[in-house]
This record gives C-alpha cells, structure tokens and sequence, in this order.
C-alpha cells in the first residue's frame, strides 16, 4: 500500500490521541468501543469529532455488521502512529520513493533533518492473506493468538534484535537506527538486490562467500530461513591497482544481508529444513543465472553444527532471547507466519506491485463492504511518489 504521509500536518493533538486510544484498545478488542475511545483518550464530550477526521482519512475503519458500535485501526493509522514516534525522536523528516514491496512488507526511502537518506521498513504481515478472507471467515474469529498489528510488531522487532545483534558481531548487514511498533529505520546500503544482477566476474567467489556466511551464520547459532537472491544485496567497490606496471581497475562485490524476520535458531526442531534450503536455493539461483555448478556437494547441517561457538562465537539465538526478543515472542511468530502462507519476501510468484494492490482495494470500495481485515483506503489521492520534489515532509508541530 501507499504511504500518504500529507495529511499529517493537519492532525491535531485531540486526533493523535483518540488515535493512540483506538491503538490501546486494540491490544484487548477487535473493535475498540466508542465510549472506550473517548475513556482512553481523556476527551471526553467530543471525542467523536476527532474520530470522525481519523476516519476519513481511513486512519480507522468502523466494521459493518458488528455488534456494537467501535472502530479499528487500519494499517495506515498504525504507520502515522510509527511516523510521529519517528518525527518526535528526530529519526524521520521527510518520505520519500517506495524502493520495494513484498509479500510482508513495504519498503520506502526517508531521510533525517540533515537530509541523510535512510530506509524504513513497515512490516504488514498477513497481508496476502487478507486477499482470501471471504473464502475464510474464521480467519480473524479463531485465531488462536494475537492480530496482525502484534505480530507486525513482532515481526519488526525480531529482524531489529536480529539485525543489531549481527552488526555487533561483525556481519554485513544494514545499521540498524530505530525501531517503532510494525517499523524499522536502518541505513540505505548503495547496492544492488541480487536478483537484477545479470552477470558477475566471478561466479566461484561470490558462491563461496555466501556459502561462506551461511556457515558463519551457523557458528552463531543461527540460520538465515529465507537466504536468496531476494533478501542479499550485491555492493560494487572499485579500487585501482598496479598490474604490469599499468594502473587497472578491480571491482569488488560484497554481499550485504537483509530481511531477518524468519531467522531460527540452529537447534530448532525443522532446522534441517531451513538450512538445506537455505544452501540449496543459492545453488540454483547460479547455476541458473550464471551457469555456475559447484563442484562440492552440501554443506550439510551436521557440518555446520560442528562450526557453533568456534572461535569464541557467542550463541545469538541465546543471547538474542535474552535481550528482549523471548522464544515465546518467537513461538507465536512463527505459528502465525505459518498460518497465514508466509513464506518469505523471496518467492517471484509472491511480489506484489503497487498496481496489484490498488485493483483490490478498488474492487472492495465498489462492493461496498469492508471484510475483516481488509485495510480501509483514503478518499483523498496519493501522493505521486515517483516525484521527488513531492516529498511528504513531516514538519508538524509537537501537539501530543
């Protein structure tokens, strides 16, 4: 989905807070009650002005058919709430280009008050699953653990830990900067995804240096779950050197990791599964694209088994649990990803374009029902992100 930031400047103190109220009320409702807005949000006697503004431009969405009268936050309310966070610690100024869009996740091009460019991540997992939920009433009714804005959140900040945890320890991975409910902020990396690379130098060395980190991977304790072409980016570095007495250039490419929301430990019960295919997919991604077979069969996970703590590596599926992220924030994750068809941001049969989204979001408005789950849209137009001098600025003045 889009990411309309202009209408945030004209938000007042009394909207933000019924929104951070309708945010509150969904950790305990589907539909947070009315009078439980105006409760949380300490505005009493008016509350429904501000509602009303949240709702038209599709920040909530009142459900059809329910049973009391209440309002749910929409996707597009929870990224303002990110947003303002953001904007209040000086993180994010400005939002500019969607870069990227998958299964689970947007991916969009910010910058800070100095004008460093930066990347944000809004996990929206479940997503592709709202698509069926006519076919699957009981989607929403029967969960048996949290919604999609929980487990976007925890989604968020698993690859978070995750991320900083791998930076510490020496791996090529973005700077992770900030992290707020379903959001992350981390360096923008010049580099191209792997997938538009049509040819390299050497196919032998890169192979062998992404075989390499899996195994590295490995000595930490962990495997990827969804190591690709789609989640590894490719940085070209040109250095001069002297070769027969004549200075030649020499390109140098270094894989940078990304996407670590599906990230296991190496003692989970299916690592085996993960891990073969984590090998197995780099494998056919070469041979395919660049005709390139190894000559070596594996590596297998015994063998990587063999490589955890060498060399004083510390366990950071350990130490990772510790710091915030537990195993029962993990366990809930992982049964809700495999609940709703997650299976990565790799799969090529599984990106989704921005047209695609909008012809659903059109096909519901005409039906003139809103399902469970099914995101509200603003009536107003979208900013045109292809326009750069369109950025949507965030200079909003501090009201909560």
């Amino acid at each position: 989905m889009r990411l309309d930031t202009k209408h945030m400047r004209y938000l007042t103190g009394d909207d933000w807070r019924a929104l951070t109220a309708v945010e509150n009320g969904s950790k305990n409702h589907e539909v947070v009650p009315t009078p439980l807005i105006e409760k949380l949000s300490g505005l009493r006697g008016q509350v429904h002005k501000n509602i009303s503004a949240l709702a038209k431009v599709g920040l909530i969405a009142r459900l059809k058919n329910a049973k009391y009268d209440g309002y749910r936050l929409t996707y597009g309310g929870l990224d303002y709430l990110a947003l303002n966070t953001y904007r209040k610690r000086k993180d994010v100024y400005s939002v500019g280009n969607q870069i990227g869009v998958g299964k689970e996740s947007d991916i969009f091009v910010v910058a800070d008050e100095q004008g460093v460019q930066r990347v944000l991540k809004i996990h929206r997992l479940g997503r592709i699953s709202f698509r069926t939920v006519k076919a699957n009433r009981d989607y929403l009714r029967n969960r048996s653990s949290g919604s999609w804005m929980y487990m976007s959140r925890l989604a968020a900040l698993k690859e978070f830990t995750f991320m900083t945890a791998l930076r510490d320890n020496g791996f090529p991975v973005p700077v992770p900067l900030a992290q707020s409910r379903h959001t992350i902020v981390m360096s923008l990396i010049d580099a191209f995804p792997m997938r538009q690379i049509s040819s390299v130098p050497d196919p032998a060395s890169l192979y062998a240096e992404l075989i390499q980190m899996i195994m590295r991977l490995a000595q930490y304790g962990l495997i990827h779950g969804d190591f690709n072409e789609f989640n590894i980016l490719i940085k070209e570095d040109t250095t001069k050197e002297i070769v027969d007495e004549k200075e030649v250039e020499k390109l140098t490419l270094t894989p940078i990791l990304i996407d670590f929301p599906q990230m296991v430990s190496i003692d989970h019960a299916n690592a085996e599964y993960y891990f073969d295919r984590d090998v197995n997919c780099i494998k056919r991604f070469f041979q395919r694209r660049f005709g390139f077979t190894a000559d070596e069969k594996g590596p297998y996970l015994a063998e990587a088994k063999k490589m955890v703590g060498r060399d004083g590596a510390v366990r950071l599926d350990v130490s990772v649990a510790a710091s915030g992220f537990s195993k029962k924030m993990a366990k809930e994750l992982e049964a809700y990803m495999k609940e709703v068809g997650v299976d990565g941001d790799g799969d090529p049969n599984g990106e989704r374009g921005d047209e695609e989204d909008d012809n659903d979001e059109e096909e519901e408005e005409e039906s003139g029902e809103e399902e469970e789950g099914d995101e509200a849209t603003s009536t107003e137009p979208a900013v045109d992100s292809s326009d750069i001098a369109s950025l949507a600025r965030l200079q909003i003045k501090d009201q909560t």
